[in-house]
């Protein structure tokens, strides 16, 4: 018996150069390119992982950081199960942004949207600007998943997006499990009926 595929669709947003791309290339290929260039508009590929014992595909978009391409990232919220917004651990500036990620998640995702909050670079942990608990009680004050990787050596990004796609699973097994309503129509019938 084969069982139903499960795809979600993931965004990475954050300031432009703190690592989406190479998060998506770690993620995707298992590689690593140092001189990787920036995104024009939007990018995606296709990673899987495991979660209770289903495979779980996602079609993964970057989306490019700068400002002059925030127009056309709007629609790329549409049907979205998941938001990593990225953070460059070692640059103060980018960990700011993310109230202003925030404010497009909110004016453009679906309500449900899964969102975490990923401090990248941890590898030059010698010029990190924003700590660790720093950026675990901000996303602590938004109700969001929380997490610190490398996408240059690698660790900790298969485990972030599992935990976003387990967190997804979750909340699709939710929201099968709500009962159904009866539409009930409270409109007032008047009576046709005449005293004689």
């Amino acid at each position: 018996m084969t069982e139903e595929q499960i795809t979600f669709k993931f965004l990475l947003i954050g300031t432009s150069r703190v690592g989406k791309s190479s998060i998506l290339l770690r993620f995707c290929d298992n590689k690593f390119n140092e001189s990787i260039g920036i995104t024009i508009g939007v990018d995606f590929k296709f990673g899987e992982v495991m979660v209770d014992n289903k495979n779980i595909k996602m079609e993964i978009w970057d989306t490019a950081g700068q400002d002059r391409f925030r127009s056309i990232t709007p629609s790329y919220y549409r049907n979205t199960t998941g938001i990593m917004i990225v953070y460059d651990v070692t640059n103060e500036e980018t960990f700011e942004h993310i109230s202003t990620w925030f404010q497009e998640i909110k004016s453009n995702a679906p309500e449900d949207v899964v969102i975490m909050i990923v401090g990248n670079k941890t590898d030059l942990e010698e010029r990190r600007a924003v700590s660790y608990q720093k950026g675990q009680k901000l996303a602590g004050s938004y109700g969001c998943l929380f997490g610190e990787m490398s996408a240059k050596t690698g660790i900790n990004v298969r485990e972030s997006f599992t935990q976003m796609a387990s967190q997804a699973l979750k909340l699709q097994k939710k929201s099968k499990k709500k009962p159904k309503q009866k539409e009930v129509s409270f409109t007032k019938k008047t009576s046709t009926k005449k005293n004689c």
